[in-house]
């Protein structure tokens, strides 16, 4: 019997991402508010009602998508936190992980943030994007907590976390645009810099105002 319940797990599973993978490119292709379940139903190879046994709305669909997203870049930027001794290092492998991530899946990024069909939930409920949001600022937080040890308060973590995304997601923007060329440069080399000059401001010596108001630390060669 258990066998057998483990087979039939293994087949909704394997049903399940059918249709994951079909609406990605669906979504992809027609945003929220083009897509539809009947769409998405005829590139997994099922029936609408077939796939409403496994969600509920075309939102739900994507709320899954973007959650298995979010679970592996929380996965990426705990791995990448495991082996680092300090929150200075800790920091800035966090920050290269989701950095990393969404470089290497410019997809996942667009889906992130509605990209596909302009820069606004188009299609979600407040109550969905919410709850969307609030996944995938757990999953930064770990960079917020780092500013934390290295001496912020809470405030100014944040703020200096949210500059910090900010950041990272307009270089990342640039680069999938092929805009940054225009400069000739290097989206990842702009990123490490940036977060290695927030380390040292941070985490460094001599006081001297912050990008926020208040007082941060620089690094003492900048003295």
């Amino acid at each position: 019997m258990h066998a057998k319940l483990q087979r039939r797990q293994a087949l909704t599973d394997a049903r399940r991402a059918l249709v994951l993978d079909a609406a990605r490119a669906v979504f992809l292709e027609a945003g929220i508010e083009g897509a539809s379940v009947r769409e998405i139903a005829r590139r997994a190879g099922y029936t609408p009602g077939a796939i409403y046994s496994y969600f509920e709305s075309k939102e739900a669909i994507y709320a899954a998508l973007l959650n298995e997203s979010i679970q592996r870049l929380q996965s990426a930027v705990a791995e990448a936190s495991a082996s680092q001794d300090g929150p200075g290092q800790a920091l800035a492998a966090r920050a290269q992980a989701w950095f990393d991530f969404y470089a290497a899946n410019p997809r996942e990024l667009d889906l992130g943030f509605y990209l596909v069909q302009g820069m606004r939930p188009r299609g979600l409920t407040s109550e969905l994007d919410h709850e969307l949001n609030d996944h995938l600022y757990q999953a930064l937080r770990p960079c917020e907590e780092a500013l934390q040890e290295l001496g912020l308060d809470a405030d100014a973590a944040l703020r200096e976390n949210t500059a910090l995304f900010a950041h990272g997601v307009g270089l990342l923007l640039m680069q999938h645009t092929g805009r940054i060329r225009m400069f000739r440069q290097s989206a990842d080399v702009l990123f490490k810099s940036y977060v290695a000059q927030l380390v040292a401001r941070v985490a460094g010596g001599s006081r001297q105002p912050g990008l926020f108001g208040g007082t941060v630390q620089p690094d003492s060669t900048d003295s």
